[in-house]
């Protein structure tokens, strides 16, 4: 039998299916895989994107194309339900996906997070069979990323800092969905568009202002349940203003009923160990081959 006949695009009403595959198959993100799929199903509407699936609905593959270089792939998720293993349906998937992404231009595949919608950065280390699979279908590792994890259960005050900061001017401020309109150009000056998205999306946002400009931002829930992203001008910095910013998500977060928080795919590391004791814990390896 091959595997890949009964594969094909999946279709709206797959959707409570895929929620139910997914927190079979994911393990290490069972509580929150059903949001992963879809928020993968709710990319930027750019995006050149598709879920492929298997005739039972026991395997599926996301997969996409970068807006940055459309020239690269990316296989954003890959799942098959634990009683379906060992039948050839993940190489079948990842065979398709590669299909699809040639056929659109593709030369190379990665399995890597393509932002600013994406599931992980790539293949957690954990994930032995995972990296396995990729590694025998001839995916090379080029990178690695990380995520840290902050404890929820500590101390999270901001009073004092918050009352310094307004003897310098800045004041301090929460924005919810639709009140963000001011915010995603200066992130876009500042960083980049695939952040403002991310704010845009993200169930929580604060941000720094001070006589009416915006010095900083932080947000969470844009990735469902990480932290990120978060940035600080550079007229703000050392002043504390991103302390303040992470310490008032993570409390939001804490009120949502989280007990942690991983903060995703970390640059600085030193900032988050000293801001809220924060620890690297979650490594992934990013992978890619040619598709020519």
């Amino acid at each position: 039998m091959n595997p890949r006949a009964g594969i094909r695009e999946a279709a709206a009403a797959d959707g409570p299916a895929l929620a139910g595959l997914a927190r079979a198959a994911l393990t290490l993100d069972a509580a929150e895989a059903p949001d992963l799929v879809a928020r993968l199903a709710g990319p930027p509407g750019e995006r050149r994107w598709t879920a492929l699936v298997t005739g039972d609905l026991d395997g599926v593959a996301f997969a996409s194309l970068s807006a940055r270089d459309p020239s690269v792939g990316h296989v954003d998720l890959l799942a098959v339900h634990p009683t379906a293993r060992g039948a050839g349906l993940g190489p079948s998937l990842v065979a398709a996906a590669e299909e699809w992404l040639r056929g659109r231009g593709a030369t190379e595949a990665r399995f890597a997070g393509n932002p600013p919608c994406y599931a992980w950065p790539g293949v957690d280390v954990r994930a032995t069979p995972a990296a396995c699979l990729v590694e025998s279908l001839g995916y090379e590792r080029y990178d690695v990323a990380w995520n840290m994890t902050a404890d929820l259960t500590g101390d999270l005050s901001t009073g004092a800092d918050v009352a310094r900061l307004a003897r310098s001017g800045v004041t301090v401020h929460a924005a919810g969905p639709g009140e963000r309109g001011a915010l995603l150009p200066f992130i876009r000056e500042h960083w980049n568009g695939n952040w403002a998205w991310e704010a845009e999306q993200a169930t929580g946002c604060q941000y720094a202002l001070r006589e009416g400009e915006i010095l900083g931002f932080a947000a969470w829930g844009a990735r469902p349940a990480w932290f990120g992203p978060m940035g600080t001008a550079p007229a703000a910095r050392g002043l504390g203003v991103g302390r303040v910013l992470l310490r008032r998500c993570l409390s939001e977060q804490r009120a949502a009923g989280m007990t942690s928080a991983q903060i995703g795919w970390v640059g600085p590391l030193r900032f988050y160990s000293r801001a809220v004791g924060a620890r690297a814990e979650r490594v992934f390896w990013l992978y890619r081959r040619g598709l020519t």
